[in-house]
């Protein structure tokens, strides 16, 4: 049985590459990968815009805030008051009114430098995500501090380690956590910071301002002596550092000798998402030539088994081999088979030279590892034979090329466009790519959601709600679905 098998799947090999037309609609939805991916790298010119600052990890951030510092060499303690923490968010051109800004930030940080993208630890008071410290822009720590609101924040250096403490009265001190900061360096910056991430409005988001006062300001160890010096850090201009019209960062010192200052600023220290970066691209988007590779495999798919109804060869191939589900999965070996290698050398080929272009454009690509990009690559390959093994089971269904293309078309490609609407609701998208076959576009996600950052997770903008083989698995039931009843349709009717 395990011969006849094989020799049946032999003889559907010998079918699909005996016929050009399919073995040129393989190779044209490979080229078509490449080809796309060469377009946007090439067209993606961004040479003139800022330069995105870089995270110690290597990844793309947002580093723009205000700063009073002063410097530390060697180890050191900071403590401060803070007494209010207000933000407001612009309602028109030039009107302003208070609002709630839920990641606005005020407290104390020390990093390596003013410069963007260096090493920092930070503990903060949030607008509405009480106490944090965070440190290098993607890691996030929930300060839980008994008693009343917490006011009082501490940071201690010791070495390249930080520690932040939060405290309600100033003395009762509870630990908020340990952090270890590589590139800090014998002298460091710190002092005071307020930061005001654009808040969400509509499909967007609009730029915000946040002002805090600080009382009680005092160091300890290896602090310079002199005047607070303040800056805005990461700015060319107030717009560039995302302070809304006619606003900028600024701090005054109120009280001589009494440790008190009001600071302004705008602005986030963070990574950067999607949405906050609009020279970024990613590698799904490199890969935009899935949709039209999808259409060409499944129109080969469809005719791999259309085209024997059409010129009444099925008899033949169903007297040479009487269990038709034989056939039918062999036919889905071999279709699926050749499609996966054609996907896969098409991705393997458009990523790097796709990200090349992009990068050599100024288009920042979002960074993925190297075992991330390999599954980009071989979920891309999986999906478009997923889908032509789809079309093959449409065709069988409905024995004509047209019917069968349409269907699967309407079923596949169809959401994947709709999710591509800039003006597609948000839940209409997470709805589109949990329960269609558009599932499966999980597979080129490289985006990592973080849950400190203000943004719009939506397929749009390359967050997907499933994990990629999670996504995967729900278009792989769709097409065991359809071959298994393509199957039943195949036993109970004649040819």
């Amino acid at each position: 049985m395990k011969q006849d098998f094989l020799q049946v799947v032999r003889a559907e090999w010998t079918k699909f590459r005996t016929v050009r037309g399919w073995v040129l609609g393989m190779a044209a939805a490979a080229l078509m990968v490449v080809l796309v991916a060469l377009l946007a790298g090439a067209s993606s010119d961004q040479s003139g815009s800022p330069p995105v600052p870089v995270g110690p990890g290597g990844e793309p951030v947002t580093d723009t805030f205000y700063f009073v510092h002063r410097p530390l060499a060697g180890n050191g303690s900071v403590t401060v008051s803070v007494s209010t923490l207000k933000s407001s968010v612009p309602q028109g051109p030039e009107h302003m009114k208070p609002g709630v800004v839920p990641w606005a930030k005020a407290g104390l940080i020390i990093r390596g430098s003013s410069r963007q993208g260096s090493p920092y630890a930070a503990i903060m008071l949030t607008g509405g995500h009480g106490v944090r410290m965070q440190n290098d822009f993607v890691n996030d720590t929930a300060g839980i501090v008994p008693g009343a609101s917490p006011r009082w924040l501490r940071l201690d250096r010791s070495g390249d380690e930080v520690t932040g403490h939060a405290s309600a009265d100033g003395t009762h001190w509870t630990k908020v956590g340990t952090v270890h900061v590589n590139g800090l360096g014998p002298t460091v910056q710190g002092g005071l910071f307020v930061a005001s991430p654009p808040s969400p409005r509509g499909m967007g988001t609009v730029p915000s301002v946040s002002t805090a006062a600080f009382k009680d300001l005092r160091t300890q160890g290896g602090w310079a002596p002199g005047a607070w010096t303040g800056d805005q850090v990461g700015a060319t201009s107030p717009t560039f550092a995302g302070y809304p019209q006619g606003t900028s960062g600024s701090f005054t010192r109120s009280g001589a000798g009494s440790g008190g200052f009001t600071v302004t600023g705008a602005g986030d220290l963070a990574p950067a998402v999607r949405d906050s970066l609009p020279t970024g691209g990613t590698l799904g988007e490199i890969l935009t030539g899935t949709f039209p590779a999808l259409i060409a495999v499944i129109v080969v798919g469809a005719l791999f088994v259309t085209s024997e109804y059409r010129l009444s060869l099925i008899r033949v191939t169903l007297a040479a081999s009487p269990h038709r589900a034989r056939v039918l999965v062999a036919k889905a070996l071999v279709l699926g088979g050749v499609t996966f290698v054609a996907g896969f050398v098409g991705t393997a080929v458009a990523l790097p030279l796709g990200e090349h272009l992009a990068r050599s454009n100024g288009v920042v690509v979002f960074p993925a590892t190297a075992w991330t990009e390999l599954r980009v690559e071989l979920g891309t390959a999986a999906l478009l034979a997923t889908v032509a093994v789809m079309a093959l089971a449409a065709g069988t269904a409905f024995r004509h090329s047209a019917g069968a293309v349409a269907t699967v078309i309407v079923a596949v490609v169809l959401p994947y466009f709709l999710i591509a609407i800039p003006f597609m609701p948000a839940s209409a998208s997470d709805w589109l790519t949990r329960v269609t076959p558009a599932a499966a576009l999980a597979l080129q996600q490289t985006l990592v959601e973080y849950h400190q950052v203000t943004s719009i997770y939506s397929p749009y903008n390359g967050y997907y709600p499933l994990a990629p083989w999670e996504g995967f698995a729900v278009l792989a039931a769709y097409a065991a679905v359809s071959l298994a009843a393509a199957a039943v349709l195949l036993r109970r009717r004649d040819a």
